[in-house]
């Protein structure tokens, strides 16, 4: 037998759900029914709990448990949370406040101990995360959550779907998913890929189904870095998430293109979070400073402005620069620059993210178009950030190949010897081996005579029948004589025996002959249309 979660009555236990379902008016069992008190509990409380209690109001009376009692004891009664009817949206201030008030104005908020610890909590933690916002007009720099976003009107309406947050560090992922699972009334869970394993996920999968057939609550599961689930991991999410068991809430900084599976993809709604503008720090700083009571003439709005420049759209980073900085204000003679020049920039730049690949993109692209200056800044740039100068001088080979190529012969050699001395000397000094083959790759002609060529090759492979056409007979290897009787290279003309090397041979195969694939031109023959009134004249003369 267990006690009804709603009425509190004594219920078999194989028909709670039915009795539920109900309005709890059936499958009630009858006082004469009833086992034994050592048989009876609680929904919520295990049969030795129940033991307890029932001997130590006998010891205190001074009596002893009959054997046959005549009606059982009166089930003790459990302080449990009140659970909104499913759907239901809890305003913020229930939210904070763990409970709402009960019946006859009883407040449910957590016991002493527990209010302690957690204001201790808050006092210990980063300013960060003491300011995370508590409302969605709080939220500053994303329009998703604005007051005309499209996320927002699904919060609005309580239609969340399950959806992937992608943005950078900082921009808001954990305090969007935290304050939609605050005033949707559903259930929340939250875990972390580096610590929560797939034993884990299928236990909290298990408990959001009991809980959606017994109460119709569901449960939003927020599942931080999820790129750092493996595919196969990953997988896990799938049936629950199809089924409508959970509903998933997953973030990442990296391109879920690359790091989701598309299984999951495709059941999920994808909203990207942009990198916050400095006038958005801005406030976030200001806010911060009216909270926390500082009013120290050196956190002034260029200091704050500064700060801002320095997180790099990333209000965690931000918020921390700040927290800092307050503490360092206190110190007696100290200044504005003192502080500027205590608080050091650390790069933004992920070695194995999207930085890493847009950056060296950056870098090629500015080397193709001869910007030395730009070529130089992205270089520094993965040399301070602690890139690998191998991993350059690699590019730097393909660069020389693909984008000099023809025009200057010396190029590739130079890129070779610069990937070796990268090799044998090592950072600090190999940056100045890269500066220079950076700069002679920029200043050096351009050519992409031999690329494009290979490209339109790889452009006839693709149509029907030009793969498996069958090479001439006559540019055949014959070493064996069974392949020579049948011909193999019998009509082959060797170049070097003729005058010049010129002889009259075909090369390639029947229906590919007078096709060409190398261009005549260095270039291609698009005109840059904001380049055309600075061409017209040299057309002209």
């Amino acid at each position: 037998m267990v006690a009804c979660p709603l009425c509190n009555k004594q219920v078999k236990e194989s028909l709670i759900n039915e009795h539920i379902d109900e309005g709890c008016q059936t499958h009630l069992v009858e006082q004469n029914d009833t086992p034994s008190a050592q048989k009876t509990h609680s929904f919520f409380s295990t049969p030795g709990t129940r033991r307890t209690t029932t001997s130590s109001s006998n010891a205190r009376n001074g009596t002893q448990t009959p054997t046959a009692p005549a009606a059982p004891p009166a089930t003790p009664h459990v302080e449990r949370p009140v659970t909104p009817p499913a759907g239901t949206k809890r305003s913020l201030d229930e939210a904070d406040h763990g409970q709402a008030d009960g019946a006859g104005g009883q407040s449910r908020s957590p016991v002493a101990p527990k209010r302690t610890k957690l204001s201790v909590l808050q006092k210990v933690a980063p300013l960060a995360e003491r300011m995370r916002p508590t409302s969605l007009d709080h939220v500053c720099g994303q329009e998703l959550v604005g007051p005309n976003g499209l996320l927002r009107g699904m919060i609005e309406t309580n239609k969340i779907p399950s959806m992937v947050l992608w943005g950078g560090p900082g921009t808001g992922k954990t305090t969007i998913a935290r304050l939609i699972a605050n005033t949707s009334g559903a259930r929340f869970v939250e875990i972390n890929s580096t610590s929560s394993g797939v034993a884990d996920v299928k236990k909290i999968f298990a408990e959001a189904f009991k809980e959606l057939q017994l109460t119709g609550r569901r449960t939003i599961i927020f599942c931080d870095e999820i790129h750092r689930f493996s595919k196969s991991q990953q997988d896990i999410f799938l049936g629950p998430v199809e089924a409508g068991q959970v509903t998933l809430i997953a973030a990442t900084t990296e391109n879920p293109s690359f790091k989701v599976i598309n299984a999951l993809l495709s059941r999920c709604r994808t909203f990207t979070l942009a990198k916050l503008g400095d006038d958005d720090l801005v406030r976030i700083l200001e806010r911060a400073m009216a909270t926390e009571s500082c009013s120290s003439p050196l956190l002034d709005s260029d200091m704050l402005r500064y700060f801002a420049s320095f997180a790099n759209g990333d209000a965690r980073t931000a918020l921390n620069l700040l927290d800092l900085a307050m503490s360092l204000s206190t110190k007696p003679s100290i200044t504005a620059a003192d502080i500027k020049r205590e608080l050091t920039r650390t790069l933004v730049y992920d070695r194995n993210g999207d930085q890493h690949y847009d950056t060296i993109s950056a870098l090629h692209k500015s080397i193709r178009g001869s910007d030395p200056h730009a070529s130089l800044y992205y270089l520094g740039r993965m040399l301070q950030s602690g890139e690998d100068p191998l991993y350059i001088s690699r590019r730097l080979i393909v660069v020389a190949s693909e984008d000099v190529g023809l025009a200057d012969n010396t190029m590739l050699p130079l890129a070779t010897a610069t990937h070796a001395a990268c090799q044998q000397i090592g950072m600090p000094e190999c940056r100045i081996n890269l500066a220079h083959c950076v700069v002679a790759l920029c200043l050096a002609p351009k050519s992409t005579r031999s690329y494009r060529g290979l490209a339109n090759v790889m452009a006839a492979l693709d149509e029907p029948g030009v793969a498996g056409l069958p090479v001439p007979i006559h540019l055949r290897n014959a070493p064996t004589r069974l392949m020579k009787e049948m011909g193999y290279g019998a009509e082959y003309k060797y170049n070097p025996s003729y005058v010049d090397g010129r002889v009259s041979q075909d090369y390639l195969p029947e229906k590919l002959i007078g096709r060409q694939f190398l261009e005549d031109s260095d270039f291609g023959t698009k005109l840059d249309e904001d380049l055309e009134d600075e061409l017209l004249p040299e057309v002209e003369d």
